[in-house]
């Protein structure tokens, strides 16, 4: 009885000394990782990374930190690690066949934030959708419409498609048309519509407005009427600038047809 008693207490007393081994290194494992984090942190954000970058980043390198940790601890203990790496590894592969599109949406999400064809705020156009951005996350991009329904979007569908940027410029055009009858002077209309378009409020003076004659038809001349303004400022213009060629034509009697085109995929408030 003394010699198993001798033996349980001496296993007990290697296993605990292990066992405060594996917690000291757990402690300081854990603490050289919030260091490495740290400097990563303040690299990042030397560098100028984008945040949300910087933020995957971070996670992926913590996460994969602690998993080197607990086979490291696992080890210390004593225990086979083989068995347990090697399930992991079959574990990480399982998973990424089942979440094959996530993981397309993280990678896509990952390059948005690389390139930055767009930035939270902007106003664009994808996928059918046309909006302010509202968030771009680690798996979908956030839309908030014209009409204000939020509208989410996999980060893959968005990234494979085609984006209109209208934020990007300085400015936008607004294409308008107006029609006159044949027997009314083209040259003074378009002469009284340049004064009325440019002195329109947030309209742009460079590059001017552009009034001119777009198409001659059996109905009668065809005008372009296109100012240019802030991306912002797209719907405040459009209107005014309906109302000045609307006040300008209705002064040539008899009344005159106006017909306004715009391409409303681009809308914006």
């Amino acid at each position: 009885m003394q010699d198993i008693l001798r033996i349980v207490a001496g296993v007990l007393t290697s296993f605990g000394l292990k066992l405060l081994g594996a917690i000291a290194l757990w402690l300081v494992g854990q603490r050289l990782i919030e260091l490495v984090r740290q400097f990563l942190t303040k690299s990042l954000r030397f560098q100028a990374i984008e945040p949300t970058l910087g933020n995957y980043l971070l996670s992926f390198l913590g996460i994969t930190l602690r998993v080197i940790l607990v086979i490291a601890l696992l080890g210390f203990l004593g225990l086979e690690t083989t068995s347990f790496a090697a399930l992991l590894a079959a574990a990480g592969v399982a998973i990424g066949a089942a979440w094959g599109g996530l993981l397309a949406n993280f990678a896509a999400g990952v390059f948005l934030i690389m390139f930055r064809p767009f930035e939270v705020g902007n106003w664009i156009g994808v996928a059918g959708v046309v909006g302010v951005v509202v968030e771009i996350g680690i798996f979908s991009t956030k839309i908030n419409t014209a009409d204000n329904v939020l509208t989410i979007i996999s980060n893959n569908k968005l990234f494979s498609e085609n984006i209109q940027n209208f934020s990007a410029n300085f400015y936008r055009r607004i294409d308008l048309t107006a029609t006159i009858d044949q027997t009314i002077d083209s040259a003074e209309v378009i002469a009284r519509l340049r004064v009325v378009v440019s002195q329109i409020n947030n309209v742009l003076a460079e590059p001017a407005p552009m009034i001119g004659i777009l198409e001659l038809r059996p109905t009668g001349t065809l005008l372009a009427v296109r100012p240019h303004c802030r991306p912002q400022d797209y719907w405040q213009v459009y209107f005014d600038t309906n109302q000045a060629i609307h006040a300008t034509l209705a002064s040539y009697p008899p009344v005159q047809q106006y017909v306004s085109q715009t391409d409303l995929s681009h809308e914006q408030p």
